[in-house]
This record gives structure tokens, sequence and C-alpha cells, in this order.
């Protein structure tokens, strides 16, 4: 049985390496180092381009083959070792890799043979009385060629016309005068050559291209219309229909068959010519499409190029935009959440006039007019679109509360389905902002709000859905989520603090008691009915579901959170419910006013999740802490301090960004630098800017190449970065995208072959940008070098850190070292050193008194006498 699977295997060998193109009589062999060593034959030093030839003994060979066995480089030949009649074998070293290996072996004596002795090539005689001689031209022998470049070439085809120019012999000579005209007297004062039909001369046209159309009959008729401006209009409603027997005369038509003969060969021609070549292909596009595929890279637009811009200036006064969102599933609709200005939360402070803050829908088929507007009393920070449901909207106030939005009786408005002129709204009362007497923009109130006292007590800066794969408990543990819903809700505030809500109705310990509770608070009155009722449980009674704070970890005092990013978990479970869809196949809404919390008792816990997250501050450090709460020695429950602390910019932290290829990369900006950290390296960040002149603002992965950010800045320029190309520096700085600071961007993928960045402003304006190809394209294995890159970094950081450890400890034996071999200075005593002091500056009163008086600044104290 070995044998024969022996034999196979080479057969096999043998049937790939002939269709890889070497002869039968030879066979491609992979040797090792070790194997090299063996029989003296290692590439460049026993074998060389020069001397390329080995004999081995095949006793040697057999030895090895019966020694190693199948890890023997000449286990696939071992039966043509076997077979072969002579005692040598005949092995060479292929430098230039003929047969894709480095090294082949000869099969048989012959080929033996005739590699070490090749036949001597033959050369002609030489005869002494023979002579050169200079090769003499030969005849042409035409091939048809004359013939195509007679016909290419240009020749006058009539006869040349003679003119002939004469003049009265007496005006030879004669005096010219010149005198002045009046401008007026020609038409635009300029003498005009006009044109006029020269009897003699006419051109008899061969052909003409037009188009026929079969049209009814016309008839006059005249309406009460006054027409501004003459425009050239077509109706066709009926075609005219001819009978049979017209049908047969026109077919019998003599001029009819003539004008078919005449007019087949020209439709043949031009048939043949678009067969060979599309004459309506554009060959500039297709220059400039082979440029952008890396053919002519000079011509390719490499800027971020404007797309629409979005502003409305009746809501977006004196405000600027806090936070923009992508829809996830309607493409070309963006909202962007309006907050004051610090100069007019002044004002109306001080002038008590309640204006509601606003969330605004915008759409690419009407970029001067928002679609949508969500309603709120104060003014949105943040806000984010459910992932399981995106006509759910959470956001977060500059008060601490927490608000939810429906717009599902929207969603066709916002698709376009419905005209702009049937735009009515939610509510009518909209505080006075919306023009009733123009066109209607659609007003949506909040769902639901939190309760005002177990809220945030300052300005809410980030929120965000947890993942629908899992769930929370009071204590911070991840459990399963039967629902596969997005149910739960992550806010931070500057009141040091995270807090976790939860959007399904709650157990009731004592359902009496709390149904008591919500008739006596008033504020737990029926929404109106043009109000969703999807969270009608929570308004107003809405409340965390446990918070998290944030101690320093040396020092007293707790962390001011702005931003923070937590990874989002993917479930790996294959027993997970998957989501329920309708008969036609669409996915079902889920009705998020049926869904109750489970008892976490009941649930599976998730060991798996990590319930790390990064926090950037608003003093320019990032944490990293676990949300989870513990439990002190007397049983309460508390917050954990942070696992660990980094102070690296400068100013607040405005960005927390987690990559969308590696989930352990997560980019930062604030200050006037940026990093890139990696969860699990905590000795730093794997890439530091250095300071910039101008302040970071924004920041935003790429959502098709790995190694492409984006950075915003304050002066209203955009960096874009490439990890594979420069890590020091960006490598494109588009300047002016902006008057103002930017404060946010968010990237789009509207196709593969279309992506968009939304820019906004602190001057309530929105730039959609689109990304050229060269963004976002990306390059072949990039996620493999960007990974490898990172894997770089955190070995070049552990080298570092060791050599660090190493001189601080080496410097200071020497600190030790030295003080050791230096000998103890002589102290010299308190009283010793009081004695030196009276003799050597007894005589300075004396002295000081004598120069004062000297130039007549001395001024006799009440003891001293007067001199």
């Amino acid at each position: 049985m070995p044998p024969k699977r022996r034999k196979s295997q080479r057969s096999s060998a043998g049937s790939e390496g002939r269709g890889k193109g070497h002869p039968e009589d030879i066979f491609p062999l992979v040797l090792t180092s070790a194997t090299q060593e063996i029989f003296g034959c290692i590439a460049d030093e026993d074998v060389t381009g020069e001397s390329p030839y080995k004999l081995l003994q095949k006793d040697d060979i057999i030895q090895d083959i019966k020694r190693r066995a199948a890890v023997s480089d000449f286990s696939p030949v071992k039966k043509i070792v076997l077979d072969y009649p002579e005692d040598e074998m005949l092995l060479v070293f292929d430098m230039d890799f003929t047969y894709d290996q480095a090294f082949y072996l000869v099969l048989t004596p012959e080929a033996k043979d005739r590699i070490l002795n090749p036949p001597e090539p033959e050369t002609p005689e030489v005869f002494e009385n023979e002579v050169s001689k200079t090769p003499g031209p030969k005849q042409w022998i035409s091939l048809g060629s004359e013939q195509e470049i007679e016909e290419e070439s240009v020749k006058e085809t009539r006869k040349k016309l003679c003119y002939k120019f004469s003049r009265v012999r007496r005006k030879f000579g004669a005096p010219v005068c010149f005198s002045d005209r009046n401008a007026a007297d020609a038409k635009d004062g300029f003498l005009e050559c006009v044109s006029y039909q020269d009897s003699r001369f006419s051109i008899k046209q061969m052909q003409r291209d037009c188009g026929v159309q079969a049209v009814p009959r016309l008839q006059s008729s005249s309406a009460q219309t006054q027409w501004k401006f003459q425009r050239n209009i077509f109706t066709q409603y009926v075609p005219r229909e001819l009978s049979d027997e017209e049908k047969e005369n026109i077919l019998q038509c003599e001029s009819l068959k003539n004008f078919c003969n005449s007019v087949t060969p020209r439709v043949l021609h031009a048939l043949q010519q678009e067969e060979i070549m599309n004459v309506f292909f554009d060959d500039w596009k297709a220059l400039g499409t082979g440029a952008e595929g890396g053919d002519w890279p000079g011509k390719v637009s490499q800027d971020l190029m404007l797309f629409q811009a979005f502003t409305d200036h009746k809501y977006t006064k004196d405000k600027k935009i806090s936070s923009v969102n992508w829809h996830p599933t309607i493409n070309g609709v963006i909202a962007v959440a309006l907050t004051g200005k610090k100069e007019e939360q002044l004002i109306d402070s001080t002038t008590a006039v309640t204006r509601p803050s606003l969330i605004l829908f915008y759409s690419f088929s009407d970029p001067s007019n928002p679609q949508l507007l969500l309603e709120c009393p104060v003014d949105i920070s943040a806000f984010e679109f459910c992932p399981s449901d995106p006509n759910i909207i959470v956001g977060g106030c500059v008060k601490g509360q927490v608000v939810l939005w429906d717009i599902s009786a929207h969603v066709t408005h916002l698709q376009g389905a419905q005209p702009s002129a049937t735009k009515v709204p939610v509510n009518t009362d909209t505080f006075g902002i919306v023009d009733h007497k123009g066109i209607k923009t659609p007003v949506v109130q909040h769902c639901a709000m939190s309760s005002s006292d177990g809220c945030h007590k300052a300005p809410i800066t980030d929120v965000q859905w947890l993942p629908p794969t899992f769930e929370v408990t009071r204590t911070g543990l991840p459990v399963e989520n039967k629902n596969n819903l997005s149910v739960q809700v992550v806010t931070c505030s500057l009141d040091c603090t995270l807090m976790f809500w939860d959007v399904r109705v709650q157990r009731l310990l004592n359902p009496s008691a709390s149904g008591r509770k919500q008739k006596m608070d008033p504020k737990t009155q029926p929404t109106p009915n043009s109000v969703p009722d999807t969270f009608k449980h929570l308004d107003r009674t809405w409340k965390p579901l446990f918070r998290v704070s944030l101690p320093k970890i040396d020092t007293s005092g707790e962390y001011i959170p702005l931003k923070f990013n937590l990874e989002h978990y993917i479930c790996n479970d294959n027993n997970t419910d998957e989501a329920a869809e309708n008969e036609d196949g669409s996915e079902v809404i889920p009705d998020y006013s049926q869904l109750r919390a489970s008892s976490a008792k009941t649930l599976r816990n998730l060991e798996d999740v990590n319930t790390k997250l990064y926090i950037g501050t608003a003093n320019g450090e990032i944490v990293y802490t676990d949300w989870k709460l513990e439990k002190d020695d007397f049983g309460r429950l508390h917050s954990t301090k942070p696992l660990h602390c980094f102070s690296i910019h400068q100013g607040l932290v405005n960005s927390v960004q987690r990559s969308p290829f590696f989930k352990d990369i997560i980019l930062t900006t604030g200050g006037c630098n940026i990093a890139v950290w990696k969860e699990g390296v905590m000795d730093g960040p794997m890439l530091l800017s250095s300071s910039s002149e101008q302040d970071c603002t924004a920041a935003c992965w790429s959502l098709s190449r790995p190694a492409v950010f984006f950075i915003g800045k304050k002066d209203g320029s955009i960096e874009v970065w490439n990890l594979l190309e420069k890590t020091t520096e960006p490598t494109q700085v588009q300047e002016h995208v902006t008057n103002s600071m930017i404060t946010c961007i968010k990237a789009c993928s509207a196709s593969p072959k279309q992506h968009f960045l939304a820019v906004s402003d602190d001057q309530g304006l929105v730039r959609v940008l689109e990304i050229p190809k060269t963004l976002y394209v990306p390059s072949k294995s990039e996620s493999l070098s960007v990974k490898k890159y990172f894997e770089l970094e955190e070995d070049n950081m552990k080298v570092v850190l060791k050599e660090e450890e190493l001189c601080e400890k080496q410097k200071k034996e020497a600190e030790e070292l030295k003080k050791r071999t230096e000998p103890d200075k002589p102290t010299k005593s308190l009283d010793l050193n009081k004695e030196v002091y009276v003799t050597e500056y007894s005589d300075f009163p004396s002295l000081n008194e004598c120069n004062l008086k000297s130039i007549g600044l001395w001024v006799a104290t009440a003891d001293t006498p007067d001199t």
C-alpha cells in the first residue's frame, strides 16, 4: 500500500509539473537548509550559477529516505531513485527558478549525460577563396499597401479657380483722401457686410438627416390663456393608423422600392461600422476612468468636492450644530441637532423667552427646506438613531434629561412618496416657529422625557444605544437579550456620571402603589392623540437603570466625561432568534410599547462581553474603566475606580471613535493633537501626533478604508490621514471647507461608487462633501497591512519601555554608587557659623551710614542723635 500511494503522488506531481512546463526526465524539488547541509549542496556556496551541478550517491539518498521517512525531501521520488540504474544521480541548482523550484533532480542517465556533456554547436565551414560581398537591394514585392496609401492620400478633385483683378490705369498713384464718419450712420458703429443670395452659385443638397413621425391632422383652437413667452411643445395622444388597403398600396408602390434599394447599402454600412466600433463611445471619459484606475494619476481629483449644502436661516439663526447623523435606511437624508450659542443662552435667560429646540431633517431632493422637525423644550446636545428601528431616536438635553421620538408616521414623507404641498404638522402648536401661511413642515413632538428627579444634573455630552446582542442588569452585568432589539441607552454628562437607561416597561413590585403615585403626579397626564404613545409609559417617570461614577485614581475628585465609546458585542450563538419577517420578506418593525423587561434571574450571563469602555474627559484625559458595579464590605453597590488614565490631549476631548474594521483600535482627538489607541495595550497610545497650530474639533474613520480617517479643525479645514503613507503628518489638508469651526464629521456610503462626508460648523451650516475615489477604494490587502502596522508598533513600544526601565535602573545604581564613593563632608556647627557672620559683617552698618550721609540721603531715627 505505501509504494502505491507514493506512486500516485509521483504521478500527480509529475502531471502538475508537466502542466507547469518541465520535461518528464527531471523533477523539481524543494530542499530545506538541513537537506542541503547533509548532501553538501548549499545554495550560493556549494552550488552556484556558474557551477550548478552536484552528483549525489544513490545510496545516500536511499539512506536519507529511510532515516527521515516522509520528512525527507526526496520522498516524492523514492520509487524513481530505487529504480535508477546508476550509482550517482545528478542534482541541478536552478538559480533562475525555471521550473518554479530552486533544485531539480535528473531522473534518467540519458538526461544526465545530455546535461553534463551538451552537444557542441555546428559552425559553418569557411572557404579560403570565399569573399564576403555586400548584399544588394532586392526586388520589392507589393502586398497591397500602396493601395491603402493611395486611398488615404488627399488629392484635388476639382479644377482650380482663376481670378483676374483689374483697375483703371488712371487710378494708379492717385492721392487718397480720408475723412471722418459719423458712428451713428452705421448699425452698432461698424460697417456690416450683409450676406445675400447669389443666383449664380448654389449648393445641391444630396443627403439630409431628419426624423419622420406619423401624427394626426392638426386643428387650430383657442383658449383663454396668456403666454408670456413662446415655447415649442408637442402632444401625441392617438397615432394615425392606415387601413389594410392603404398599407398594401404603399408596399406595392414603385417609389418605396426604389427608396429601399437606395438606402439599404448605406444602412448596412452604418450597422457594420457600429458593430466594429462604438461611434458614441466617449474617449475622454474613458481616459478619465483609466486615470482613476492608476494609469494617469496626475489628472485624478483627490480633493473633497462639495456635493450639497443645507441651511435654513429661519431655524439656524444664532444656532450651532451639536450633533449630526445620517439616516440609517433612507439615502440622502441627514439629521442635525441645533443648540444655542452662549450669547443667545444668556439673552434667553435674561428675557425669559422659551424657544423650543429642534432637530432638522434635510434631504438631497430639497436642500433649501427641512423635511421634518423634531421638537424638544430644551436644546439637544447629542442624539442617535436606534439600530433596531431607525424610526426611534434618542437625544440628550443640555439640562440632563433624555428624550425619545417616534417618526414612524413620517417615513413615507422622508422617502419622497408624499408631495410637498401636503406637508401637515403632527401638532399645530409649534411655538410660533412654523409659518402656517406657507408650506408647513411636519413637526414631531417627543414621546417621552425622563424624570427631572433621577436624571443628570448637568448637560448630557454623549448618548449611545447598546447593541441588540445583549443587555445589562441593574448591577451592570451583561446578559442575553431575548428580544434581539436595542432596548437600552447609555449617556454621559458633565456631572461626572454615566447612566444606563431601559426603554421597556419595568416589572413593578407593588402595582397598586405605583398606580396611586401616577394618579397623584400631575406630570403623567395622557399625551394628545397626535403624539405617538410608543413610550407613553416612560413620559416624566423614566429613571436610569443604574449609574456609574468616575472617581479619580490617585487623588480625590471625579473625571468629567465628554465622549465615550464601547465595543459592540457580536453574538456567536447560533441559537439566537432571527428577526421576524412579513409575508413579502420585509422585516417586521418592532413595537416598543409591548416590550416588557425580563427578570435578571431568568437570563443567561454573557461572560465574553467586554464591559470596559474608553472615555474622553474635559481636561484632556483618556480614561479606561469598567461599567460593572461591585459590592463593598457592607454589601452596597459602588463604581470601581478606572483601570487607567492617560493625560495626552491639551484640551477637552471631542471625539472617541472606534474603527469599523478593528474593534480594538480607537481614535481620539482633543486640543491640538490626535491619538490612536489599541485596547489591551495600556502603556500609551500607538500613535500620537505632534501639536498643530489649530485645535482638532472632530474626527471620523473612513467606512471603506481601514487606514484612512478624517480630522476637522478649528479654522474650518479638514485633514486626511493615511496610516499606510504617513504616520507623522496628514497626507492631505483641504483648507477653507467651512468659514468657522467644524463641530461634527460623519461619513456615509450611499453606494459602492459614491461616498459622502457630512461636515457641520458652529454657524448652523451643513456641507456634504463627495469623497474622491482615491480615498474610498481600498488598496490591495489594506486591512492586513494596517493590522501588521499596529502589531509592529506594539512590539516597538515594548522594546522602548524595556530600554527606559533599563536606563532608569542603571541611573539609580550609578547614583547609589556615587553616594557610597564620595567622602563625608565636614559639617560646621551653628555657633561657629554665627561667629563667622558677626566678624565678617560687623562693620556693615557703619559703612552704610557713611555712604548715605555722603550723598545726602541719611535720615536720623528717633534713637539716633542728630549730628
